[in-house]
C-alpha cells in the first residue's frame, strides 16, 4: 500500500526531477557577437556539435562592421549547449572556434 510518507516522498523526489530537468531546455541561447576586429564580418556561420555541415549564413545580407554587434538566438530546438562558429572577414580571413558554450555566455567578441 501507498502510505502517505511515501507519497510526499515520491513527490520531493519528482520534483527535484523536474527541476533539474529544466534548466537544460530553459537556457538562453541567445549570444551577442561583437566585432572589434577593424574588418568587416561579412558572413558568420554558427552550427551546433550534432550538425555536419555549416548551415546558412546568419548574417544573410547584412555584414557587421567593427565596432558593432548583433544578437543572435542559437536555439535550434535540439538543446545543444556547444557550437562551432566561423566567421569570415571582408580581407578573406576566416576565424572558427569549436565548442562554444553559450548556454554560459552573453557576448562572444572577435578582436
Amino acid at each position: 500500500m501507498f502510505s502517505k510518507r511515501n507519497f510526499v516522498t515520491a513527490l520531493a523526489a519528482m520534483a527535484v526531477t523536474v527541476t533539474t530537468a529544466i534548466p537544460a531546455f530553459a537556457l538562453d541561447r541567445r549570444v551577442r557577437i561583437v566585432n572589434d576586429t577593424g574588418y568587416v564580418l561579412v558572413e558568420f556561420y554558427g552550427s551546433n556539435k550534432g550538425s555536419s555541415s555549416w548551415e546558412e549564413d546568419i548574417l544573410g545580407r547584412d555584414v557587421l562592421r567593427s565596432g558593432q554587434s548583433v544578437m543572435i538566438d542559437f536555439d535550434d530546438g535540439t538543446g545543444y549547449c556547444k557550437f562551432d562558429f566561423k566567421a569570415v572577414f571582408d580581407d578573406g580571413d576566416e576565424l572558427i572556434r569549436k565548442g562554444v558554450n553559450i548556454c554560459e555566455i552573453g557576448t562572444y567578441t572577435y578582436n
